[in-house]
């Protein structure tokens, strides 16, 4: 971090200076997203590799047609072109087969992409986080295993596995636990010299457009040892962003900054705001939506053996993770979701057995011991096309099902645990207008935000980008290619204005 001086300078409100510098790009969100891209405007350029073959034998030859020309300054469509995998994204797609070329088969051949650092093409800019570099992932708790397979959690020109090695630490069935995850990413950072970008403990509280006229004045320290970096990326640009918030500083005090920039990037992610059911009694005490609830009552004694069970709402890989900690803490469950237990969108339907032994676990769970019939696993019952109606203050909770027969249950305590959605209640309304559909909020799996698919700019907003689950891309080896996509654009932007 820098030292105070730097911080507040970058902080500053308008002045009444002479020459209006708003700076180049402010990326809001210091996860993956927010790291890779800050890398890949920090000048680190990526190039085909001389003499490596990747195994796609028409994008091999795509690349040997330019070899000497950056992946960033060529047609990142003519090359996705063809390209198939398991994201929507063919930007997406492209980054990733680039960086791990077989992996979805199995194979571990070598990244084909070499990477310069050319100084000269860095454009400045800062990320703001409200945590250390790593967003969310410092937030979840630290044992959990992840879903994907540990080298896909790597940023670029640092492997995961090898990051690992020095550790003196291996991945457990080829995963890792979030507790490294956090910890690679703020290595990533200090390792690859980001640091000077990142401005931790930020919370943004608003996002908007400013006519450039109508502020007189405005000094910006961009960063150490770049005072002689001056980027106008459209110097008849009659308007600007504005990103107001406030600092937390160490004695907790809330200090308000405001910047103004040409440029925006979205990558806050989904950890914020976990969804609600919306019914009776939600808002009560011991009704929670956070996994880290259970953990903190089972370490505080709260609740135990023999307590009355936990109710657990929810068929995703959160609440399989929260059936999975309180069956390892031996405290009685009861398991409600809407679905079948065969519902082919259920996530367990959809993961190898072999990789995902106690997500296997769960979903066994799920089929063999509900209500209807006793099954060999003590204390768990699952009711499989349930919801609840409410929670009472008696801590009585009504479950409804398919048929509408209605049951209650004395629990102990309740976890919701279906999903969340984004907040970007720092965007005029919500951001709702800048949605694929937009009459309705924001989501990453159902309504993300709608961008052009080789840019991620807003199709609504020009300028305003967005990455990661905002755009619908959900898992960190294919947030990467949102990135490039960023990267190259403003690249091209930064191209027709040169500084």
């Amino acid at each position: 971090m820098l030292p105070d001086g730097k911080m507040y300078a970058l902080y500053s409100r308008p002045q009444n200076k002479s020459g209006f510098k708003p700076l180049p790009v402010v990326i809001i969100g210091n996860g993956p997203s927010g790291i890779c891209l800050s890398y890949l405007l920090s000048g680190y350029i990526p190039y085909f590799k001389r003499d490596s073959i990747h195994p796609h034998p028409i994008l091999q030859k795509k690349l040997k047609e330019a070899q000497d020309i950056s992946i960033l300054d060529q047609d990142l469509e003519y090359l996705s072109e063809g390209l198939e995998g398991r994201s929507h994204s063919p930007v997406a797609l492209l980054f990733d087969t680039l960086q791990r070329p077989d992996t979805d088969f199995g194979g571990t051949a070598e990244s084909v992409l070499t990477w310069w650092h050319e100084t000269g093409r860095a454009i400045p800019h800062v990320v703001l986080g409200r945590n250390a570099p790593g967003g969310a992932w410092h937030s979840i708790e630290g044992s959990m295993v992840t879903l994907s397979r540990g080298e896909w959690m790597g940023l670029p020109d640092l492997p995961f596995k090898d990051w690992l090695k020095q550790k003196k630490r291996g991945l457990r069935n080829n995963r890792a636990t979030a507790e490294d995850i956090a910890q690679y990413y703020q290595h990533y950072v200090v390792k690859k010299g980001l640091q000077k970008n990142f401005r931790c403990n930020t919370v943004v509280t608003s996002v908007r457009k400013v006519s450039a006229d109508s502020i007189s004045s405005y000094t910006q320290d961009w960063q150490e040892n770049s005072d002689d970096l001056v980027w106008n990326f459209n110097e008849k640009s009659t308007e600007v962003f504005q990103v107001d918030g406030f600092f937390k500083t160490m004695k907790g005090d809330k200090e308000p900054f405001s910047i103004y920039a040409e440029n925006v990037v979205l990558a806050t992610g989904t950890y914020d705001s976990p969804t609600w059911l919306g019914v009776k009694g939600e808002n009560l005490s011991y009704v929670h939506h956070q996994l880290s609830a259970l953990e903190e009552a089972v370490k505080n004694n709260s609740i135990g053996i023999m307590s009355d069970p936990v109710l657990i709402v929810g068929a995703g890989l959160t609440a399989a993770d929260a059936i999975l900690f309180a069956h390892h803490s031996n405290i009685p469950i009861i398991h409600v979701f809407r679905r079948k237990v065969s519902d082919p969108g259920l996530i367990f339907n959809q993961l190898p057995k072999m990789m995902y032994p106690e997500y296997h676990k769960v979903h066994q769970m799920m089929k063999e011991q509900s209500a209807a019939c006793v099954g060999p696993y003590e204390c768990y019952v699952s009711l499989p096309e349930h919801h609840v109606l409410s929670f009472g203050k008696d801590k009585k909770c009504i479950f409804q099902d398919k048929n509408g027969h209605q049951k209650v249950y004395k629990i102990s305590m309740a976890l919701v645990l279906t999903g969340s959605n984004p907040n970007l209640s720092f965007l005029p309304n919500n951001g709702v207008d800048l949605a694929m559909n937009s009459s309705q909020s924001v989501n990453p799996k159902r309504n993300p935000i709608n961008v052009d698919p080789f840019t991620y700019e807003s199709t609504q907003e020009k300028g305003l980008y967005a990455l990661g689950p905002l755009a619908g891309d959900n898992f960190v080896r294919f947030v990467q290619g949102g990135a490039l996509a960023v990267a190259s654009s403003l690249l091209k932007k930064a191209n027709e204005n040169p500084p």
